[in-house]
């Protein structure tokens, strides 16, 4: 297929001139050309995380002879499958510094793209259910004060007031109080992927789809090309960003990663109503809400507790997420689910990500990200874009790579963030 020609500028004007011609003269958001046989950079994952670090590539260091491969669809893996949560209240200092980058880059994004992504700064709350929340709570507001994230300690009227759909005194867990962020909120997964994807081809990176990696070529210890479904690729350096394939892909180069892959699951109800325009997630119970801008109840809970590669996620969980939820929000018991999804989410032994160099020449890996991923997209392209252009991470980075599982260095979120969402 021939290359799209260089993307129109969206805007209201550009809207209604092409009304007056029957909307004739748009091209394809992003192009679909066949691989070269060489690229400077290739990306393997075009998912969010992937085409971040593509764009920022070209836009911070100029490099633009970069290649995004996808085995199957364009945001068709987890950044197409997730509750769409963005928020940046972690305790660790290298968390929340790198998730506040990725949700002030998520302010701007739609501007930056050209490309509308529908961001919602609506708020997110997370409820302290027990006495023991109430202390790790108010201990990250602490700690986020110093760290320059802006979150506050709401009590049980103020929560009441913010979210009137809330029932405070629970049947097992009453709401004791909560942390809140005001900053915090969601925006549309697939616009996010579509933004990206257009603005790296209009730098001319190739977007390449159902191209699927079956073999990684190394010679003395450094990358030399990936072997696909569409031929050999060579390629300079060699970005792994594909989620909860990256232990498959690393062992394809000759390395293990310390990741376990497991399917975590979301549903939305019927559309209803506006009743909630906030997020609110209730860690005790292990579940958390929105509601779309359709209308929707968005809805999800924890991971499988066994090792999977499905996309679909066990009957269990959804009935015990709802149970959960429908004890703090008693007025959901009388929706109906629409549909359910899962996604293959990599989970690391601290919840923190790895953004690291690899022990192969010219491999960098982005994965780890667990159930967290949506919104660290634009800061870990940011930094993945950083470490890749350099081959030595920068200060978002630097902390989190593979040598700190041998130093024994762990950033500890499963704990310290409540829970890894």
């Amino acid at each position: 297929m021939p290359e799209a020609p260089r993307a129109r500028r969206y805007s209201v004007f550009a809207i209604a001139r092409e009304a007056l011609r029957q909307h004739k003269g748009w091209t394809r958001a992003w192009a679909s050309p066949e691989p070269k046989s060489r690229y400077k950079v290739i990306v393997v994952g075009a998912g969010g995380h992937g085409l971040a670090t593509a764009y920022y590539l070209g836009k911070n260091f100029g490099i633009t002879d970069v290649a995004v491969i996808e085995k199957g669809w364009l945001g068709g893996g987890n950044t197409g499958r997730n509750t769409t949560i963005i928020r940046s209240n972690y305790l660790q200092d290298p968390s929340a510094a790198i998730y506040e980058k990725s949700r002030s880059l998520y302010e701007t994004l739609s501007q930056d793209l050209n490309y509308n992504i529908m961001f919602s700064p609506r708020g997110l709350i997370m409820l302290a259910q027990t006495e023991h929340e109430i202390r790790g709570y108010k201990r990250t507001v602490y700690a986020n004060n110093l760290q320059g994230v802006q979150t506050e300690w709401l009590d049980p009227q103020q929560l009441k007031a913010k979210v009137p759909i809330i029932n405070l005194g629970g049947p097992r867990y009453p709401v004791l109080g909560g942390l809140y962020q005001a900053r915090g909120g969601t925006a549309r997964h697939d616009a996010v992927a579509w933004g990206y994807a257009r603005a790296c081809s209009d730098m001319g990176m190739h977007i390449i789809q159902n191209c699927e990696v079956t073999g990684v070529e190394t010679e003395g210890g450094q990358v030399r090309a990936v072997n696909t479904s569409k031929g050999r690729i060579g390629c300079d350096k060699l970005a792994i960003v594909v989620a909860g394939h990256s232990s498959q892909l690393a062992a394809m180069a000759g390395f293990r990663l310390p990741i376990e892959s497991v399917a975590l699951q979301a549903l939305v109800s019927e559309p209803i109503k506006p009743c909630m325009d906030v997020v609110v997630m209730a860690n005790t119970v292990h579940g958390y809400m929105s509601q779309s801008d359709k209308g929707e109840m968005v809805i999800g809970g924890g991971t499988d507790g066994f090792n999977n590669f499905t996309q679909r996620g066990s009957w269990q969980h959804v009935e015990e997420t709802v149970r959960a939820l429908i004890e703090t929000f008693p007025m959901i018991s009388r929706l109906k689910m629409l549909r359910q999804w899962g996604g293959i989410v990599d989970m690391t032994g601290d919840r923190s990500p790895i953004l690291s160099s690899t022990p192969v020449g010219g491999i960098f890996v982005n994965c780890g990200w667990g159930t967290g991923g949506f919104k660290a997209i634009p800061g870990s392209g940011w930094a993945m874009a950083e470490l890749v252009a350099k081959g030595t991470p920068g200060p978002l980075a630097a902390d989190f790579g593979l040598n700190r599982f041998r130093e024994g260095r762990f950033i500890d979120e499963s704990v310290a963030a409540g829970v890894a969402h």
